[in-house]
C-alpha cells in the first residue's frame, strides 16, 4: 500500500476551524481547543514537525493525535501508528476515535483472534489509526509482514506515555525502546509525536534523545502540573489493621466512586474481599486479573456500579474516567512521580477529587523485594549471550534451564539485549547476532542510585508540612512552578488548610477487621510439572510430576497487613522456640484443613538459622495433634547451598540433596513444616524423596511466603 500526499494542507484558519469540529465530535458540543492543542496538531499537520508534549492528566493529549490523524488522512496520507502500553487505555481510545470519525483498530495481547483481520484492513487502507502495543513490535510476524508497510507509509507515528521509553521513567519498558528503530526508518516528513503527564527534566531529555524528538526543528509544550481539584492528604496509621478498618469505614463517604490502590497483587485481593464483607461494592483488579474480567471491572467503575476498584499499577495510564471521585492508596508507591500519575486519574471533570495516601512501615520491604529483580548482574547476563546460538532459534523456554534465571526476567534480558543489537529475535525464539554487548555497570549503579532518591523522596512526601501539590510538582520540574512557597501552594491539602482525616478508628469495627484479617492459612498449590529443559543440566525428569506433595497450606503472605509483620519478625529474627501465639495459629489452620486423610506424623525440613523454632514448633504440633514425631529431614551436609531463582537451576540442585529417612513403620500421610516457601521447589523435592523413602503422601506446611 502507497498514499501519495495531495498537496498542501488547507489553509490555516479553514483547518483550525476544522480541528475545532473533529473536537467537538470527540468532546462534546461545547468544547474549545486550547492554544497548546493547536500549536501541536499545527506543528504535526501543517509543518510535519515532531514534538514532544508533557502535559498533565485531563489536558487533551489524546484529541492532538486524534484529530491530527483525522486531519492528515484527509489530506491524503497513511494511517496513524500509536503504539500504546495498556489494554485499559487501547480500548478508551478507540471509543475515542470513534466518536472523532476516526476508524481504529488495536492489535495486544487481549485481541489475539482479530489479528489476521486488523492485518488485513492495515494492507488495504481501511484504518485511520492502528494502536500497537510495545511488544508487538518486535513480534516476528508483526515487523516483518505488518511493519515495514507502517513505516513507509504512515502519516503519523505516536508514542503514548513516552516515559516508558526512558529507564530513568517510573514506568521503563524494554519493549518501548524498539520504538527508536520504527522512528529513525520513517520517510523524511512524517511528523512524530510522543506525550507523557509524568516527567522530570531527566526524563523529558531521555525522552527526546531516544526518539530523536529533539532539536531546533521540534516543538516541545510542556505545561504546569497543578490540578486545582485535587485535595491531597496523607492519613498516618502505622497498625496495618487499623489502616484498613478506617478506610472500610470511610470509603462509603468519599464523593462518587473511585480507584484504591496497593502495592500488590495479594493485598488487593485481601482488600478487596475485606470491603466485601463489611457491604461495600469493589472488585478486584490486577495483572492477574483476566482480560475478560479486566474490561467488566472497567466498565463497572466507568458506570459506577461499583464503589472502587481495589487495583495494582495494573490500572493506570489511560484509564479514562473524568468524573473518577477519589484516589486512594494503601501502602505507597517507591515514586513521587509514580504516584502523581496515578493519583492523576481523579479528579478530570469534577469540581472535587480527594486523595488520600495510607503509608505502611512495611512498604519500604515492598519497595526492596521490586529493587531486587531488576536488571541483573553481569555474569549472569554473560550467561545468556554464551548459551544463546547464532543459527538455531532457541525459546525462551528452552533458555531457561540452562541461565540463572526465572523466565520474567530472563525475557527482560533478551528484551533489552535485542535492543542492544546483542541478540534478535526470529519465529522460535531468539538468536544470537555476536555483536559485542558491554554491560553500562555506571548507568546501572545511577539507576539503583536514582531509585534510592525516589524512595528517599516518597518518604519525604510522606512527612512533609509543606503544600504536598507543590511537593509533587518539585519533584516533576513543573515549569509552572514559581519558586515561592507562598505562591506555589495549592491552598486544598491537608498541610495548606489545615484540614486532616481523623486517624480514630471505631472500636467495633477494629475488632471486626482484625478478626476477618487474623484468620490465618492460605492454600499453597504443589508443584504439577516439571520445568523443561532438565536434561540440559544433567536431570531426568520431565513432563508431570507424580511423586510430588499433596496441596498443602502457609500460615500467611510476609506482605500481609496484619501476618506480614509477624512473618518478617519470624524470617529474620533469632532461632528461639515458637511463640504460643504461632503454635495457636497453626493449630487454627490445622483444624480448617480439609484433606483427603488426616496427617499421622510430623517432619520439619532442615532449615539453616531456623532449626531451634521448627524443631520446637514440629514438637508442639505433635503433641497436641498426636502425630508421630519424625524429627528433621536433614539435607546432605556436602551439598553447597540452593539459591537459584531459576526453576531448573532449583530442581538440579535439589536431587538427591536430602538424607533419605527411616519411614518403617510409619503409615498414613506425612506433615512437612517449613519456615518459607517462595517457587515451592524445595518443599516438592523434598516430598518426592519422602515418597522414595516410603511415605503414603506428603502435607507441606509453610509459616510464610514472600508474597
Amino acid at each position: 500500500m502507497t498514499t501519495e500526499r495531495s498537496g498542501r494542507p488547507p489553509a490555516f484558519p479553514q483547518l483550525r476551524d476544522r480541528a475545532e469540529e473533529l473536537l467537538r465530535d470527540l468532546a462534546g458540543p461545547s468544547a474549545v481547543l486550547r492554544d497548546d492543542q493547536w500549536t501541536a496538531i499545527e506543528a504535526l499537520v501543517v509543518h510535519h514537525r515532531r514534538a514532544l508534549v508533557v502535559q498533565r492528566t485531563g489536558w487533551g493529549k489524546s484529541a492532538v493525535y486524534f484529530i491530527s490523524a483525522r486531519l492528515l488522512r484527509e489530506q491524503g496520507l497513511g494511517p496513524t501508528v500509536i503504539v500504546s502500553p495498556l489494554l485499559a487505555l487501547m480500548r478508551n481510545q478507540v471509543a475515542a476515535a470513534e466518536r472523532a470519525g476516526v476508524k481504529a483498530a488495536t492489535i495486544n495481547s487481549g485481541n489475539v483472534t482479530e489479528w489476521d483481520e486488523v492485518h488485513a484492513k492495515v494492507n488495504a487502507g481501511e484504518l485511520d489509526v492502528l494502536l500497537v502495543s510495545p511488544e508487538r513490535l518486535n513480534n516476528p510476524d508483526f515487523r516483518d509482514q505488518v511493519l515495514p508497510s507502517l513505516s513507509a507509509d504512515a502519516g503519523l507515528v505516536v508514542v503514548d506515555e513516552a516515559h516508558c521509553v526512558s529507564d530513568w521513567g517510573h514506568d521503563f519498558r524494554p519493549d518501548y525502546r524498539r520504538i527508536r528503530t520504527l522512528v529513525a526508518e520513517l520517510r523524511d516528513g512524517i511528523p512524530v509525536l510522543a506525550t507523557t503527564a509524568t516527567a522530570n527534566d531527566r526524563v523529558v531529555d531521555d525522552v527526546a534523545a531516544q526518539l530523536g524528538v529533539g532539536g531546533a526543528d521540534t516543538t516541545i509544550l510542556r505545561g504546569g502540573l497543578e490540578r486545582e481539584s485535587l485535595h491531597l492528604s496523607v492519613v498516618r496509621i502505622p497498625d496495618p489493621t487499623a489502616r484498613m478498618a478506617w478506610l472500610a469505614e470511610h470509603l462509603e463517604s468519599l464523593p462518587g466512586s473511585g480507584i484504591v490502590y496497593t502495592l500488590t497483587v495479594a493485598a488487593a485481593n485481601d482488600l478487596a474481599a475485606l470491603l466485601r464483607d463489611r457491604g461495600l461494592t469493589v472488585a478486584a483488579y490486577t495483572g492477574q486479573t483476566d482480560p475478560a474480567e479486566r474490561e467488566v471491572a472497567e466498565q463497572d467503575l466507568q458506570e459506577n456500579r461499583v464503589k472502587a476498584l481495589v487495583a495494582t499499577s495494573a490500572l493506570g495510564m489511560g484509564f479514562d474516567k473524568p468524573d473518577l471521585g477519589f484516589v486512594v492508596h494503601v501502602g505507597a508507591p517507591s515514586s513521587p512521580i509514580s504516584y502523581y500519575q496515578q493519583v492523576g486519574r481523579a479528579g478530570r471533570a469534577t469540581d472535587r477529587a480527594e486523595v488520600v495516601l495510607l503509608p505502611g512501615p512495611e512498604d519500604r520491604q515492598i519497595w526492596s523485594y521490586f529493587a531486587s529483580v531488576a536488571f541483573p548482574r553481569e555474569h549472569v547476563v554473560r550467561r545468556v549471550l554464551e548459551v544463546l546460538d547464532s543459527e538455531k532459534p532457541q525459546s525462551t523456554q528452552a533458555l531457561e534451564p540452562m541461565v540463572e534465571l526465572n523466565r520474567t526476567r530472563l525475557e527482560m534480558v533478551l528484551k533489552v539485549l535485542d535492543v542492544d543489537g546483542a541478540v534478535h529475535r526470529v519465529k522460535g525464539g531468539w538468536l544470537g547476532t555476536g555483536q559485542p554487548w558491554t554491560y553500562d555497570q555506571e548507568r546501572y549503579e545511577r539507576l539503583d542510585e536514582a531509585r534510592l532518591s525516589e524512595q528517599r523522596a516518597m518518604i519525604e512526601y510522606e512527612n512533609t508540612s509543606e503544600c504536598r501539590m507543590a511537593f509533587l510538582r518539585r519533584q516533576l520540574d513543573d515549569p509552572g512552578l514559581t519558586g515561592d512557597p507562598e505562591q506555589d501552594k495549592c491552598g486544598r491539602c491537608d498541610n495548606c488548610t489545615g484540614a486532616t482525616y481523623s486517624v480514630d478508628v471505631d472500636d467495633a469495627a477494629l475488632e471486626s477487621t482484625r478478626k476477618r484479617l487474623d484468620r490465618p492459612g492460605l492454600d499453597l498449590p504443589f508443584r504439577k510439572q516439571w520445568p523443561t529443559g532438565l536434561k540440559k543440566v544433567g536431570v531426568q525428569l520431565s513432563g508431570k510430576i507424580t511423586d510430588g506433595p499433596e496441596t498443602g497450606r502457609v500460615l500467611g503472605r510476609m506482605s500481609d497487613p496484619v501476618w506480614g509483620p509477624r512473618l518478617r519478625a519470624l524470617v529474620d529474627g533469632p532461632d528461639e522456640p515458637a511463640p504460643d501465639a504461632l503454635e495457636k495459629a497453626c493449630i487454627t489452620v490445622l483444624a480448617n484443613w480439609t484433606w483427603d486423610e488426616r496427617p499421622t506424623s510430623v517432619m520439619v525440613m532442615d532449615t539453616p538459622g531456623h532449626q531451634v523454632l521448627l524443631r520446637d514448633l514440629g514438637e508442639r504440633l505433635s503433641s497436641v495433634g498426636r502425630l508421630t514425631n519424625l524429627g528433621v529431614l536433614h539435607v546432605r551436609p556436602d551439598l553447597p547451598p540452593v539459591s537459584a531463582a531459576n526453576s531448573a537451576f532449583k530442581v538440579a540442585g535439589l536431587v538427591d540433596a536430602f538424607d533419605p529417612p527411616d519411614l518403617t513403620g510409619v503409615e498414613g500421610p506425612i506433615l512437612l513444616l517449613d519456615l518459607l516457601s517462595d517457587t515451592g521447589w524445595t518443599l516438592t523435592m523434598a516430598a518426592r524423596a519422602l515418597r522414595h523413602a516410603g511415605a503414603d503422601a506428603v502435607l507441606p506446611f509453610a509459616l510464610a511466603t514472600p508474597k
